[in-house]
């Protein structure tokens, strides 16, 4: 029952950040390219570690996590006016490298097919 809360919670979290980022941070420092890959709250909903995807050079993709990390007092705020929740989360904005590493073992195995096939 409670799993089912806490997913229900971290998608919630998840919707609602992207609409916030997208309207309500200008910083033009950050690229379109940014993605909300998941959210995990931990079960007594203290915190909320946010992945995000960057399409850009590491530079930026560290940049955007540091612009998130200083807005996520204002993103805690406006989501917890939509959360129906006791307390609201303090998130934690990390770097998602899922998409590279899928990319990079898509890449790994096509070589080997290759060299196979030779």
């Amino acid at each position: 029952m409670a799993n089912s809360r806490i997913n229900r919670i971290n998608e919630t979290i998840k919707q609602e950040l992207s609409v916030l980022i997208r309207k309500n941070i200008k910083d033009p420092r950050l690229t379109e390219l940014l993605s909300i890959m998941k959210v995990d709250t931990t079960g007594d909903l203290r915190y909320a570690k946010v992945y995000i995807s960057v399409y850009d050079t590491d530079e930026k993709k560290n940049q955007a996590v540091d612009i998130l990390n200083k807005a996520a007092g204002f993103l805690r705020k406006n989501i917890g006016k939509t959360l129906k929740t006791h307390y609201t989360p303090e998130l934690i904005f990390v770097l998602d490298d899922s998409i590279e590493y899928g990319a990079h073992i898509d890449e790994v195995i096509r070589k080997l097919h290759e060299k196979d096939q030779d």
